[in-house]
């Protein structure tokens, strides 16, 4: 976990590293946000211990996490999904952030038998700082979550300074709805920093 000098003013400028990555400058965190979600298994349960997970680890804290909302597949099948976003600050390479996400989706049991498939859990780096990225890997600021309002509904519960009305309202026919405040987080609902 960051302690919480690290945490009280993240950086918004992240490093340029070798190789094309991006890092916090030396000392420092910066702010990162996931979208989250799940549609298969106890969708809920999937998404909180993610959370928890992930601000266990060390170099990384959630900050603010949405509420949840329902959604219908898009480009797939299956069950429908609930979605969330979270705030982080994290002291890790936006490339060492991703591992760790996609290691929480493996212990959760994802498979990726197809695109698009239905999940136990999907975790996905949206943005990093001010950060854009273009690598074999990841691409940041995540290259379809501003034609998804599974993404952006809860992103702008967050930060409704990015996300207008008028740029959500016409992708709500996507079948995206408020099912559960930010209660459903816990811990990490709470107003302020969150840090146990």
């Amino acid at each position: 976990m960051l302690e919480d000098s690290l945490l009280a003013v993240p950086a918004t400028q992240a490093l340029r590293l070798p190789g094309g990555d991006a890092s916090p400058p030396a000392g420092q965190a910066v702010q990162a946000w996931m979208g989250l979600g799940a549609n298969l298994g106890d969708r809920g349960a999937a998404l909180r211990q993610a959370l928890q997970q992930l601000h266990a680890c060390p170099g990384v804290a959630v900050q603010a996490v949405s509420s949840l909302y329902a959604s219908t597949p898009v480009d797939s099948d299956g069950p429908d999904y609930l979605n969330a976003v979270a705030q982080l600050a994290t002291t890790h390479s936006a490339l060492a952030l991703l591992r760790l996400l996609q290691q929480q989706e493996l212990a959760a049991g994802r498979e990726r038998p197809y695109r698009n498939a239905p999940r136990t859990l999907d975790l996905d780096l949206l943005l990093y700082a001010d950060a854009q990225l273009d690598l074999p890997d990841l691409v940041v600021p995540h290259p379809r979550m501003w034609q998804r309002a599974f993404v952006l509904a809860p992103l702008q519960e967050l930060r409704p300074d990015w996300v207008s009305d008028a740029q959500l309202q016409p992708l709500m026919a996507q079948g995206v709805q408020r099912s559960d405040g930010p209660a459903w987080a816990g811990v990490f609902a709470e107003s302020g920093s969150h840090h146990p």
